[in-house]
């Protein structure tokens, strides 16, 4: 509280000599950037003479070079509750979940190493990596990642710049720039679902929007009420279930607790049917590379850009530089798993079965296949799969499952002498 109250002493002391400071920007800026200058103006920033140096700062070198970018630290004098919640949510996580370390790459950009590092210790932030986001130039980089990831630290990925208009983001569309398309489509879900049908005819008094169920009373913490990880991986019960209990809260502010309890609980239930798919997709995948037969292997091809020439399926999974048959896990995982999960819990039957399931499925059935014809080449091409059932093999293949974690020490030990005592003939 009382390092609460000095922040926001020194925010007010700072405020007194703001309006003369802004003058001097105004004049050129209503001819530079004259949107920008109007926005402002007809603001609450601009109608309590919260001038430009509040957020900006007053070094125009480093802003002419883009180097004095707004982070939310600035907002959060004023801000303190909305800061808090938004740091502790998911949100607060986006652009370390988006980035990654790219001090090996070429033509880095110097300004990056402030994104995971505090800029006077040098001390890591974060210890989270995107493997995607390394594999990208930095353009991409910029543009097909960051303009969503850097949420966690930029007020404007919602608010925009200028603006402090409420309106724009109580407007459910201001979530859609970032979750659409194929990997988290929550935006479609939501407005082709009874919620968001209702919601276009009836408004928002008789249907609810992304705001009302994801930041409740105007909260911060849009992770209220969910039991998962982003890669929809469930959360342990005692982490899970105090969250499921906040959203039935949520829920029950239009339907009857039974009621929301029992659509939530299908839910879990299509979540873990769908894991087992993806489970299998991935042990089948792991066999194969035991036995030699990815094609490429991960030593034949570009080495990962975290874990080098390993073989990947975690969320660090590429959709690049891999074997066809990984490619078609990264769809099932990435793509079709969410779509399956995300569209039970948005209450969209379409996005649950035929854009989710039904496409679960088919992959499962690619990846059998493609497993069947990786198998049958090996093994008529002389390959590693060749004689798989021998002995020698088979033992073989054990090591190999117990090195990459497959099982712990004590199956392997019963299985290999299970093997060795049926290659002797030692009768039980």
């Amino acid at each position: 509280m009382k390092a609460t109250a000095t922040i926001l002493l020194a925010a007010a002391q700072i405020l007194v000599a703001l309006p003369s400071l802004a003058e001097e920007c105004i004049p050129c800026h209503r001819e530079k950037t004259p949107a920008a200058v109007r926005q402002w103006e007809q603001s609450a920033h601009g109608r309590k003479g919260i001038g430009c140096e509040k957020c900006h700062g007053s070094d125009h070198e480093k802003m002419k070079k883009g180097e004095a970018r707004v982070d939310m630290k600035a907002c959060a004098p004023c801000h303190h509750k909305a800061y808090e919640g938004h740091r502790k949510s998911r949100h607060g996580l986006g652009l370390h979940s988006g980035w990654g370390c790219t001090r090996n790459m070429d033509g880095r950009s110097a300004r990056e190493c402030s994104f995971c590092h505090d800029k006077e210790s040098a001390e890591p932030l974060s210890s989270v990596q995107c493997a995607r986001f390394l594999k990208q130039s930095s353009e991409m980089g910029e543009v097909g990642c960051n303009y969503c990831h850097s949420v966690e630290s930029s007020c404007a990925s919602c608010h925009t710049n200028h603006n402090t208009d409420l309106k724009i983001v109580r407007d459910p569309a201001v979530c859609a720039k970032c979750h659409m398309g194929p990997d988290h489509p929550q935006w479609e879900m939501w407005q082709t679902s009874q919620h968001g049908t209702l919601h276009a005819t009836a408004g928002a008094t008789l249907a609810p929007d992304c705001q009302r169920c994801h930041m409740p009373g105007g909260s911060h913490d849009v992770s209220v009420g969910i039991t998962m990880s982003s890669g929809g991986v469930p959360y342990p019960p005692d982490k899970g279930a105090p969250q499921r209990e906040e959203m039935i809260k949520i829920c029950s502010q239009c339907h009857a607790p039974s009621f929301a309890k029992r659509e939530l609980t299908r839910g879990d239930a299509i979540q873990k049917q769908s894991l087992t798919i993806v489970k299998e997709a991935e042990s089948i995948i792991l066999d194969l590379a035991d036995r030699s037969l990815l094609d490429p292997m991960p030593e034949n091809r570009p080495p990962h850009p975290l874990s080098g020439k390993q073989l990947v399926l975690d969320s660090q999974l590429l959709y690049e530089d891999t074997s066809h048959i990984e490619r078609l896990l990264f769809k099932m995982k990435k793509y079709d798993y969410a779509r399956t999960v995300k569209g039970a819990y948005h209450q969209n039957p379409a996005y649950t079965h035929w854009y989710g399931n039904a496409e679960l499925k088919m992959d499962l059935v690619d990846i059998r296949a493609e497993a069947s014809r990786l198998r049958k080449a090996g093994r008529s091409g002389g390959g590693a799969d060749k004689g798989a059932t021998g002995p020698e093999e088979r033992l073989r293949l054990l090591q190999r499952r117990l090195e990459r974690g497959g099982i712990g020490q004590a199956e392997y030990e019963a299985e290999k002498k299970r093997l060795l005592d049926e290659y002797l003939g030692v009768k039980k």
